[in-house]
């Protein structure tokens, strides 16, 4: 554990043989894992990931999971969208995910329901140190608040009150707010995307989508070339990796990640700010493991540390990024362990 977290009680069932079905649902895909605790080891029994467009609700996901799978005694399903009254909306795939559907197939009442940023919290509880990559290094520890910022296909937040002795993850729609912008292109950029979409929060440009949003404003407004080659290449492939992954050979992709990392850094320090959150800062998702080397060559932490008078306070928080794509996965287990109720 590389945070202070309240531990499950160990609980006669839980000591013996405790089996876990937790799921991290996204918009893009469904990770489904069957975990088993036996003596204080946890095993892996199952694990698979589907294409959420492919399917019309979770409930037939799980259905093809679990054949052939043993007595589950407890589920945690982490959802890419608001939780509320046990009741979710995925956010880019409008998928209604409901507690009650669930716990009625699975006759029990330990079915749980929570955000999917407030599941990669959770998941601090179970990380070690190697699963995390240090961008800024302080000697503060664990004093104050935490947060945590996940870019993937959409933008996650979350934060994590310290109570003084541990922490407890609570879920977040900052990524919704509204962008602000600081430069002349930044405001560009604003009306151009209020053109095409009305609102315009900050998971429109940190994000998968958001690097595109960025691109092509880039390429639409500011003229800048897209050569032959790269135009092909977007045409047949993933565009946001395509695009990260030829910034040394593209103005224009360099300088689309440039504008994307600024806009993380910018967000990162509001959300730090918010919260006060001088427990430490975790970068998650998808995206920032694959582009570590991005931080430095776009100076992160300058734009980080770019608030005016609180860049203070800024200095002294540390900034992680977690490198262990399970972590929503680890934490709606530890989840479920946590709220499980015999009986």
């Amino acid at each position: 554990m590389i945070l202070p977290f309240q531990a499950p009680e160990l609980t006669e069932e839980r000591a013996v043989l405790f089996t876990i079905l937790a799921g991290d649902i996204g918009a893009t895909k469904t990770r489904l894992v069957c975990f088993q605790w036996k003596d204080g080891k946890r095993n892996i029994l199952k694990e698979f990931r589907y294409q959420s467009a492919q399917f019309n609700s979770i409930l037939e996901i799980l259905e093809l999971f679990l054949e052939e799978m043993p007595t589950i005694h407890s589920v945690c399903l982490a959802v890419a969208g608001p939780v509320v009254n046990a009741n979710a909306v995925l956010t880019n795939l409008h998928w209604e995910v409901n507690r009650k559907d669930i716990s009625a197939y699975f006759h029990m009442e330990n079915v749980f329901l929570i955000n999917d940023l407030e599941a990669n919290a959770y998941g601090l509880a179970v990380l070690d140190a190697a699963d995390l990559s240090l961008i800024h290094e302080t000697d503060q520890q664990y004093n104050g608040n935490a947060a945590i910022i996940s870019p993937g296909t959409g933008l996650g937040e979350a934060g994590l009150y310290w109570d003084g002795k541990h922490f407890h993850p609570f879920a977040s729609e900052g990524g919704h707010c509204d962008f602000s912008p600081r430069t002349p292109t930044d405001t560009e950029l604003l009306f151009y995307l209020g053109e095409k979409f009305g609102h315009v929060s900050w998971e429109r440009m940190v994000c998968g989508p958001g690097i595109v949003n960025i691109y092509q404003f880039l390429k639409e407004e500011k003229k800048m070339d897209e050569p032959g080659w790269l135009k092909e290449k977007i045409s047949t492939g993933d565009m946001p990796s395509i695009i990260s992954a030829h910034i040394d050979k593209s103005a224009l992709c360099d300088e689309t990640m440039k504008l994307f990392f600024r806009y993380l850094a910018h967000e990162s320090a509001n959300i730090v700010l918010k919260l006060n959150a001088t427990g430490g800062l975790f970068i998650g998702g998808g995206i920032a493991p694959k582009l570590m080397p991005c931080f430095a060559r776009y100076n992160f932490f300058s734009s980080y540390c770019n608030s005016g008078r609180l860049n203070s306070l800024l200095e002294k928080v540390s900034i992680n990024v977690i490198m262990n794509d399970k972590a929503a996965l680890l934490g709606s287990a530890y989840y479920a362990m946590l709220n499980f109720r015999p009986g």
